[in-house]
């Protein structure tokens, strides 16, 4: 009884085990994958992690270190040519909504005038009613909004962007500036103990 009692506990643990196994056999991502293929974020977490230990300081790799400040200097650049190529294009559809709002300005003058004149019309040398010419004019007008509203959504959208693009580069930045801060503090403390240690062992040298 207490045999059968074994194996059922077995088979009923086992599929525990073999995944505890298979998850044990994962590659670990390595530092230098991370800072080939990673995000910034990712490539901050795995250097800290992978990084070596001297008392309560971390040891970063000059080679990392390097790499990593590599890395985010090139996501700041793109960052940044993104920015500017949105900024462009803001410019650009600022100045066809602008131009939009003159058409339909001017459109709107000559609506208002057209609608003082004779029944009997002539637009381009075609006669037409009054009535034809309004719709005509009012289906110009409508036209005009339409495309005016596509562009003010465009422009709306491309400024959400903007917003996010400078958000994240800000971010970014001062993560880099506050890990560049800190490894220059570890290093520095790290490079005083070890003068310290050093005069320790010379001055215990010269006292023999």
């Amino acid at each position: 009884m207490k045999l059968l009692q074994h194996l059922l506990l077995l088979i009923a643990f086992s599929p525990i085990i073999l995944s505890a196994q298979v998850q044990d056999e994962k590659p670990q991502l390595t530092a230098e994958k991370a800072l080939q293929t990673e995000d910034i974020k990712t490539q901050f977490d795995v250097i800290i992690k992978k990084s070596g230990k001297y008392q309560e300081y971390k040891v970063v790799k000059r080679t990392w270190l390097n790499k990593l400040k590599a890395n985010t200097v090139d996501s700041i650049k793109t960052l940044e040519s993104k920015l500017s190529a949105t900024n462009e294009q803001i410019s650009k559809q600022q100045a066809t909504i602008k131009n939009l709002e003159s058409s339909l300005a001017k459109t709107n003058e000559d609506l208002s005038s057209v609608t003082e004149e004779k029944d009997s019309l002539s637009f381009i040398g075609i006669p037409m009613t009054k009535g034809s010419y309004k719709t005509m004019m009012w289906a110009i007008v409508g036209g005009l909004l339409l495309f005016l509203s596509f562009f003010i959504f465009k422009f709306k959208n491309s400024n959400s962007i903007t917003v996010q693009a400078r958000k994240a580069l800000e971010e970014t930045e001062a993560e880099f500036e506050d890990h560049r801060r800190r490894a220059l503090e570890r290093e520095q403390k790290v490079m005083r103990k070890l003068q310290d240690e050093i005069n320790k062992q010379r001055k215990a040298g010269a006292n023999k």
